[in-house]
């Protein structure tokens, strides 16, 4: 098992996020919603990007605080998810909430939301 996240996986493309965010699908679970789009790049099973509204969280190290759980909290559940799914994704993490979560919630909430993106897309493949 491999629980890191090098930079080759980080999403950092604008034309890329511009594209996800025109074309891509979305699932949610509150208090994060996953913008995700097949890619088509080699050597990589998925990139990842996180955001947090500045209208919620007006400090920047509010923001920085809430992206840091959420790349922890997806660093250590994205083994579940890329080991069912055939290509490479991009994905887009989206925090929605109005107040700093806890961890442990912040983690739940990711294995829930990843668990339902891996339904989603086996469904579509059928």
């Amino acid at each position: 098992m491999d629980f890191n996240f090098p930079k080759n996986e980080k999403l950092k493309s604008r034309k890329l996020i511009e594209r996800l965010f025109a074309e891509g699908k979305s699932v949610s679970k509150y208090p994060i919603r996953l913008v995700f789009m097949p890619l088509t790049m080699e050597g990589i099973s998925a990139q990842a990007g996180f955001s947090v509204s500045k209208r919620a969280f007006k400090k920047a190290v509010d923001r920085n605080q809430v992206k840091r759980l959420m790349r922890e909290a997806y660093r250590l559940n994205k083994n579940e998810a890329l080991r069912t799914i055939a290509q490479p994704f991009a994905f887009m993490f989206l925090f929605t909430g109005k107040e700093i979560p806890s961890f442990e919630s912040l983690n739940k909430t990711m294995v829930q939301l990843l668990r339902k993106f891996t339904e989603n897309t086996q469904n579509q493949t059928l």
